[in-house]
């Protein structure tokens, strides 16, 4: 069975306390029990019947029908024990709670200024301007505070009136009964959209929007090192800001394009390089090109195609300024093709010599499958 319970001494007030009184009351009240502020047990219930108390308290009807009734008396205050649940905001009960303590508010107030949203845009590079770095001029559009109305909208200030249904607020409270009680919600205005204000003549520059879109020629200076899929920001020239908030920013992603030579792994640049069979037998020095200079190499005797040598400090230089990579040099042992008689008869001389002195590699990786030979 439903018990009666006193709310004006769960609140401390008296029977002829006003709604401010009883508003300050609950406050002080609410703070002290919250769950999310009072650990100790039982704080969660007395926090519930704080709120329930004010929640009749605060309304004037609930008030009128609980002097006569008390907490269960015919229709029971929404429910069993008449607690009908947290608040959604009405009165400046559990909302306000929310708001002084936790620094936010559950419905975003659409009046303040925001910063306008990000905007990502692609943009190709070649591999030089990548490894050197290189200024681009590049053309953006970007929203601007339009001058003749100063970023209002309005043809003049007497253009601009308060919003007959949410008075200003942004918002529309509606209560509604429920099988819980009387329930209030709280939606963005339909007539304003949550601007509070209503235009009545738009201004003839902007329409009405506040801002003017602008196409800029700008200077983009792209740093030395940067890789595919890095990003530049360019502050203030994304989408426009919202009720004079500032407008968000435009990045900038990179692509670069590939070399028809050099081929880059992070920080090293890597090079193939041919060179003929006489100088991987008999060693040579090679010039090999660089991003920056040419670069002499020495191929030692009996080089392997495939073998690789690094130049030191010949690489892209790392964008975050720490250090610059190193060139990798394979070199690819190229067979002679469309031979002259006389490079006819020297390899034949040569692998009659070989033949003779030694073994040759064809022989050696025969003996490893010689049950296989015949």
């Amino acid at each position: 069975m439903p018990t009666n319970k006193d709310y004006y001494e769960i609140l401390g007030v008296s029977k002829t306390a006003s709604q401010d009184e009883i508003k300050k009351a609950y406050r002080t009240l609410a703070k002290k029990y919250h769950p999310d502020l009072n650990k100790e047990p039982g704080a969660e219930e007395k926090f519930k019947e704080i709120n329930e108390a004010y929640e009749t308290l605060s309304d004037e009807q609930k008030r009128a029908q609980y002097d006569q009734f008390g907490s269960a008396g015919p229709q029971g205050f929404g429910g069993a024990g008449g607690f009908s649940g947290f608040s959604s905001g009405g009165f400046g009960g559990f909302e306000d709670i929310f708001n002084s303590f936790f620094g936010g508010q559950r419905q975003r107030n659409t009046n303040q200024a925001r910063q306008g949203e990000d905007i990502e845009k692609q943009m190709n590079i070649s591999f030089e301007d990548a490894v050197y770095g290189a200024t681009k001029k590049i053309r953006v559009s970007v929203d601007e505070i339009c001058t003749a109305c100063g970023g209002s909208g309005a043809y003049s200030k007497n253009d601009i009136h308060t919003c007959p249904d949410c008075h200003g607020t942004g918002y529309i409270l509606r209560r509604q009964q429920t099988i819980f009680g009387m329930t209030q919600t709280q939606t963005v205005c339909p007539r304003c959209h949550g601007k509070g204000k209503e235009i009545t003549r738009k201004c003839d520059v902007c329409g009405g929007t506040g801002h003017v879109r602008k196409t800029k020629d700008i200077d983009l200076k792209i740093p030395e090192g940067i890789q595919t899929g890095m990003s530049l920001r360019l502050e203030g020239y994304g989408g426009a800001g919202v009720n004079g908030g500032p407008n968000g920013d435009l990045y900038i992603t990179f692509n670069v394009l590939p070399h028809k030579t050099f081929k880059r792994t992070n920080n090293d640049i890597y090079l193939e390089v041919p060179i003929t069979f006489s100088q991987a037998a008999l060693g040579d020095q090679i010039e090999v090109p660089t991003m920056w200079e040419s670069e002499k190499i020495k191929i030692p005797a009996g080089t392997q195609s495939g073998q690789v040598f690094k130049i030191k400090g010949k690489g892209v230089k790392n964008p975050k300024g720490l250090g610059r990579g190193d060139q990798f040099v394979t070199v690819k042992v190229v067979t002679p093709t469309n031979l002259s008689k006389q490079e006819i008869e020297l390899f034949k001389s040569l692998d009659q010599v070989e033949k003779q002195e030694k073994k040759s590699a064809w022989e050696n990786f025969k003996e490893g499958f010689k049950n296989l030979f015949k």
